[in-house]
């Protein structure tokens, strides 16, 4: 899952929780449509065979620098292990290049107070920030302290923010909120500053150590740190910092998305389920949660959906994807949904997204197609979340909604009016004490305390999550392939209209439906 690209998005949203109420047993999706039974793939969608995906993943970063990174060796050598797969399994799998702006830390960030106290400070380089070791005076721009709401700080978004840098190296302490990262970073090159800070804006939730990505190169160093220790350097006039950058950043490297097919005509060929996970770790860490777990969930539907033979039973098609740069901005579904033709666009029926379904710290997190603790989907992602809520209640499983927040894959999909859902269980957020009762876990405590970071390894796995989770995307993808009147009904309204027809005709009023 990427980092924020936007300062005025929070760590992920929870809201109300829905706690599962008893209901019939049994893989039934309970909806308008005619309950589909999914338990032949559910089955055959087993955890062990997710974790031998994990450890061939686990063991392609170990060959790799320790990552497999979209741009890197390591992700070109998991998108070879996952087409290979693909093919064996009977698919027309295309491999769709692109190329982005590569981004990745040589070193780690150091961010130093120099005077009046000499302190080491916890930091990180954003993506895409410059390189540079700059030693130079603080500048606080348009800070807000204490913090008014949430995303409202607008330190640093206009270059009128900030006064003239000076002769003297002079280094820019920025505010999270309002705009996105990079116009800060942006802004404060353009006005002369030789290095710029940016601190959490301090609002419950955005007070940690601040990282995420500027969206494109700038050519200072850019570092985050923390709500309270930005404030520390902003009480002290005239505070001195050394901010030390080493960064590696190509305009035109390139990678790409897998995408697989069934070869073959199947029913309601104009209704695409697309079924996505992403394929790429950050350059920090093998990213076996971040993103190896819904790569290997959506790897195992794929396989055990031919292997089953319910692909034979299809009533629309399903299109398995594997997509890359994910961490850099969704680039790769941004690129898969930009290319398609408008005939194409409008044939997909629906979005399934699986992002880190094995956090350590879980929860059962689901799109909040309806919005009913936000905004909601494009019509048809509540009928998907739909799905989704009464799978987990017919086995008494709690669930909570978590905003469509733009923070993975389905974002280009729901940017075009598509209708997206999934699943999540959980990263850098930190665990609240109701949701430690309805699911588990330790309150308190990240969702995954090894998100973006090279401990997020083999050993970084839930097997409960990934259980749980896994069955609920096997069950969403066989209930939306396999249900003849689909999410909305239609099969089964076109068959009742042929039915009055024939009857009207037989009544001899069959002339009167024809003008």
């Amino acid at each position: 899952m990427r980092r924020a690209l936007y300062s005025t998005a929070a760590v992920i949203l929870t809201g109300s929780l829905f706690v599962a109420a008893p209901a019939d047993a049994g893989n039934r999706h309970q909806s308008k449509a005619k309950p589909v039974n999914t338990s032949k793939l559910t089955k055959a969608v087993t955890v062990n065979n997710q974790l031998k995906t994990l450890r061939q993943l686990q063991v392609i970063a170990n060959r790799n620098d320790g990552n497999r990174a979209s741009g890197l060796p390591g992700y070109d050598a998991s998108a070879d292990y996952v087409a290979s797969q693909l093919k064996k399994a009977g698919y027309k799998v295309k491999r769709q290049t692109f190329t982005f702006a590569f981004s990745r830390d040589l070193a780690p960030a150091e961010l130093q107070q120099v005077t009046p106290t000499a302190r080491d400070i916890e930091t990180a380089a954003f993506d895409y920030s410059g390189s540079g070791d700059v030693t130079g005076t603080i500048t606080p721009i348009g800070l807000v302290i204490p913090p008014g709401e949430a995303g409202s700080t607008a330190s640093g978004c206009e270059v009128a923010d900030f006064p003239p840098a000076g002769a003297e190296p002079a280094v820019a302490l920025m505010q999270r909120g309002f705009c996105n990262f990079g116009v800060k970073a942006a802004n404060a090159e353009a006005a002369g500053y030789d290095a710029a800070i940016i601190f959490n804006e301090g609002q419950d939730g955005r007070q940690e150590l601040l990282t995420g990505t500027l969206g494109e190169p700038v050519g200072i160093p850019v570092v985050g740190t923390s709500y309270d220790d930005g404030v520390a350097l902003a009480e002290q006039d005239g505070a001195t910092v050394r901010v030390f950058a080493s960064t590696e950043v190509d305009l035109n490297r390139e990678t790409s998305n897998v995408i697989a097919d069934l070869p073959g005509k199947t029913k309601n060929s104009d209704q695409v389920v697309v079924v996505g996970a992403h394929l790429d770790s950050v350059a920090e860490g093998p990213g076996i949660n971040d993103n190896g777990s819904g790569t290997a969930a959506v790897l195992e539907i794929a396989k055990q959906y031919t292997k089953t033979k319910l692909a034979k039973k299809a009533q629309r098609p399903v299109r398995f994807a594997f997509w890359g740069a994910e961490e850099k901005g969704l680039l790769g579904a941004e690129h898969y949904v930009a290319n398609l033709t408008d005939a194409q666009r409008a044939k997909i029926y629906a979005n399934l997204n699986f992002d880190m379904i094995g956090s350590p710290n879980f929860a059962r997190f689901v799109y909040d197609g309806d919005g009913s603790d936000g905004d909601a989907g494009p019509a048809g992602s509540a009928e998907i979340e739909k799905v989704f809520t009464d799978y987990f209640a017919g086995r008494r499983l709690a669930t909570a909604p978590t905003a469509f927040d733009g923070r993975s894959d389905y974002g280009p999909f729901i940017a075009a009016g598509i209708p997206a859902g999934g699943l999540f269980s959980g990263a850098e957020g930190i665990k609240t004490p109701e949701e430690a009762t309805l699911f588990g876990g330790t309150a308190g405590v990240a969702y995954d305390v090894c998100y973006h970071q090279a401990c997020d390894d083999i050993t970084n796995i839930n097997t409960r999550a990934l259980d749980q989770l896994g069955d609920a995307a096997a069950h969403s993808v066989g209930v939306l392939a396999l249900s003849k009147q689909g999410l909305y009904g239609d099969q089964r309204r076109a068959k009742a209209s042929a039915k009055k027809l024939a009857a009207a005709a037989a009544r001899g009023n069959g002339h009167a439906l024809t003008h």
